[in-house]
């Protein structure tokens, strides 16, 4: 017997301890707020008791179907009522959600499906070409469900049953538990890394109710927020807003086309007070017509993260009237760790292009975020404080992801030393603020999503005329940043970049394809390395 009298008769009991997870929230919400919508999806409109309903439903049609813990249900759709809803009934069940990105290629769903095992796929009629195409690379059968919205007549049916009549299947008040433990898998989402397959990122019960958390404290969320649905719920499970809407009994508009007409109509006729983008959202609202936004005139909150936001776009957003919150994480954290928090009494008196470049910088660790530091990748020595000295951001806390499925020596090499190594690299600040300045990994992020560099390079070495090739990131005013590929051909190829574009659009998803394509020798160190540094700075120039 432990000689703690703090140990001594007091282990944790079902009185005292409950396992942490964002469904708490929806059932607390349910009951206190029955009446108060949800979700708004065109003319439709969803109470918190229907939506509690409609999840248990959810739930129970998937048990009934075998479905349970361990068990993979994907899902590639636009922000549907039946995607929210997913994000509750899918775990209900005990199973882990898998929201798929709608942007990318039969080739890179199929191999999702297949390492992630799915056992059952929602798919909204708008991607069931693409949808279809991956199910056809895949030897054996996946049950497909599709979700059939009134606002969308295009695409064909996949499935034997609709989305609604899976519900229908389900039982409205069926019995479920939380998890047996919080460490157990809620989602799965894939990033593109740096290697051409995409890694499964497995987020746990416990990260995704304490980062739903500290979206509402990072965003002073209060009570009740009309949010718009302008960021993909595949993305990070919307950076884990579906869980914060449902802590906060707040109200989720839906949004297919991500369009500056209809979100200044939505946020205009819902009264929205919040919505999340990557900076290409920001600048389509910027540059949009004056008279889109005619008659808004109350306070709206924009969160903005994926690539770093240049202070341009901060200031034209807020001089719109916009108050922007700049915010920064990854995939393998649950989304957005850290936020510029405002320094009201210190930065409010200072001119709005000084504002503006203080809120591009990616800031302090988010509340439940334990640690964060920029540091020395080799030693993990934090460098100076001295808005100079370049280092790796490294993160450590309850919303760092559970790990790589499938992946042991990727996960331990990411959690060497006992810190998440981000793989970005940046200066820290005086006043302990970080700011990233380059990539340690060849990633582009583009209109906020990932493209792996080496993917793009590997379809363009398929190309015949292609000898050698490199994909950097080069500086667009609209994308963010977009695929630049530097190409040496064979001896005796001309030069025809529409030739390479064609080929390149032909195996990879569109927004993967490379915007510019530079020929020449490409400049290598003595050991035969490519020296991408001076790539970019090319592209810079081009």
């Amino acid at each position: 017997m432990s000689d703690n009298i703090y140990e001594t008769h007091l282990e944790p009991s079902p009185a005292n301890y409950t396992p942490l997870s964002p469904l708490s929230f929806l059932a607390r919400t349910a009951d206190v707020y029955p009446h108060r919508t949800a979700v708004i999806h065109g003319d439709r409109r969803y109470n918190w008791a229907e939506v509690y309903e409609r999840c248990r439903r959810l739930a129970s049609a998937l048990g009934a179907r075998g479905i349970g813990e361990g068990d993979t249900v994907a899902v590639i759709s636009s922000n549907l009522p039946a995607m929210y809803e997913a994000h509750f009934g899918v775990p209900m069940a005990g199973a882990v959600l898998n929201a798929i990105n709608f942007r990318l290629d039969a080739a890179t769903i199929a191999f999702i499906l297949e390492h992630g095992a799915a056992k059952l796929f929602l798919v909204d009629p708008e991607f069931s070409e693409v949808a279809r195409d991956a199910l056809a690379r895949i030897d054996r059968d996946i049950e497909v469900i599709d979700i059939v919205d009134p606002y969308y007549e295009a695409g064909v049916r996949l499935g034997a049953l609709t989305y609604e009549e899976l519900l229908d299947q389900g039982t409205p008040d069926a019995a479920w538990s939380l998890p047996r433990d919080e460490w157990q898998a809620i989602a799965l989402n894939y990033t593109s890394g740096t290697t051409g397959d995409p890694k499964g990122v497995v987020y746990h019960h416990r990260g995704a109710y304490l980062n739903a958390v500290s979206n509402v404290l990072a965003w002073n969320m209060g009570a009740h927020p009309t949010y718009l649905w302008t960021l993909p719920m595949f993305h990070c499970n919307g950076w884990c807003f579906p869980w914060t809407l449902a802590a906060v009994a707040g109200t989720s508009v839906c949004l297919r086309e991500v369009r500056e007409e209809p979100i200044f109509q939505a946020i205009r006729e819902h009264r929205v007070t919040h919505f999340c983008g990557a900076p290409i959202v920001l600048n389509l609202l910027i540059n949009a017509d004056a008279k889109l936004r005619e008659g808004i005139e109350h306070q709206v909150h924009v969160m903005t993260a994926g690539a770093a936001p240049p202070a341009a776009i901060i200031e034209g957003m807020e001089s719109l009237g916009f108050d922007v919150t700049h915010a920064y994480g990854l995939t393998e954290t649950y989304g957005p760790v850290t936020l510029c928090a405002w320094q009201g009494d210190l930065w409010d008196g200072e001119p709005s292009e000084v504002r503006a470049a203080l809120k591009a910088r990616q800031g302090v660790r988010y509340h439940m975020l334990e640690g964060l530091m920029v540091a020395d990748p080799e030693t993990l020595a934090p460098v100076p404080r001295d808005g100079i000295t370049m280092g790796e951001i490294f993160m450590r806390g309850n919303n760092v992801m559970k790990g790589y499925l499938k992946n042991p020596n990727t996960t331990s090499k990411s959690f060497e030393g006992g810190w998440f190594h981000s793989g970005d690299l940046a200066v820290w600040h005086p006043d302990g603020y970080v700011q990233i300045k380059d990539r340690s990994k060849d990633i582009i992020i583009s209109g906020g999503e990932n493209i792996s560099s080496i993917e793009v390079e590997d379809v363009l070495y398929r190309h015949p005329d292609v000898l050698e090739a490199a994909v950097v990131a080069k500086s667009d005013e609209k994308w963010g940043e977009v695929p630049c590929a530097f190409v040496t051909l064979v001896e005796g190829a001309e030069e025809d970049p529409q030739s390479i574009v064609e080929h390149c659009r032909e195996n990879l998803a569109r927004f993967k394809t490379p915007k510019h394509i530079l020929f020449g020798p490409l400049p290598k160190t003595s050991t035969g390395k490519i020296q991408k540094f001076l790539l970019r700075k090319r592209a810079e120039q081009a």
